[in-house]
């Protein structure tokens, strides 16, 4: 799975941000069926001219589609739109839709893999708790979690729950919506000669995360791209993990604690 990734959430018309992002370097695009745009993903691939098995894919089934099968058609009806025969990553997208549709749903994601529609799955806005309830079942451990995190809302709970698992932790909105106006992050965007957005998703990457910035804008995808030629000093860093403010550092749905 390549470390940072193109998300196209509210991107309805994203092919020109898909293909700015694999000219320039990307082989990651986080897509969901919530989003609508997995047939456009899969337009901007092919008229790349990149092989499909070098870039990484994700999609996610939305929780009103839970249940087992339910979540087979989701999975196909996906592979429809998205027009070809796998997804690197497949999603439970929140888990609120109950601890009963939440398993059923995973097991229904299992059956996908092993079916070869999947070459691995995982969930999102999943707690440790909800992991716990895959593990009891029987059923093997999530590839991935994807969650918001971003420096005010840092998901430490979460994060080390996957590290001590395993699990790979994908963080969505790490530019924190575009709200990067904290004195901060300019601060350190002139020490390092680069963008407040830069900063954040440096931040990230050195967290061991993976992050998935978002933008409509082509030569914003580009910008975002250009992290890998510097490094946030272990000061600095535990300036921005300083900003933590939990789960009020939220600016999304952030559905962690789902019953």
């Amino acid at each position: 799975m390549p470390i940072l990734g193109l998300g196209v959430f509210e991107n309805d018309e994203c092919v020109p941000a898909c293909l700015a992002a694999l000219k320039c370097g990307y082989r990651h695009i986080d897509s969901a069926r919530y989003y609508k745009n997995e047939d456009k993903v899969g337009e901007a691939i092919r008229q790349s001219g990149i092989p499909r098995e070098q870039v990484f894919v994700t999609s996610k089934i939305y929780h009103p589609e839970h249940g087992y099968e339910t979540t087979l058609e989701a999975v196909q009806g996906s592979l429809d739109k998205f027009g070809y025969e796998y997804f690197d990553l497949y999603l439970i997208h929140s888990p609120l839709s109950g601890k009963e549709k939440r398993l059923e749903t995973w097991r229904a994601l299992i059956a996908a893999r092993d079916a070869g529609k999947i070459k691995s799955i995982g969930v999102s806005n999943y707690s440790g708790r909800h992991i716990d309830e895959i593990r009891e079942a029987g059923y093997e451990l999530p590839a991935v979690n994807q969650v918001e995190l971003h420096p005010f809302c840092q998901q430490r709970p979460i994060v080390e729950y996957c590290r001590k698992n395993g699990i790979v932790v994908q963080a969505y909105s790490p530019l924190v919506q575009g709200r990067l106006d904290h004195p901060l992050f300019a601060e350190l965007a002139k020490k390092y000669s680069k963008d407040v957005g830069q900063i954040v998703i440096r931040w990230s990457l050195q967290h061991g995360h993976v992050p998935l910035p978002k933008s409509a804008r082509p030569e914003r995808v580009v910008t975002n791209s250009h992290v890998f030629d510097f490094e946030i000093s272990e000061e600095d860093t535990a300036r921005l993990d300083a900003l933590d403010r939990g789960k009020d550092g939220a600016i999304t749905w952030n559905p962690v604690d789902a019953p």
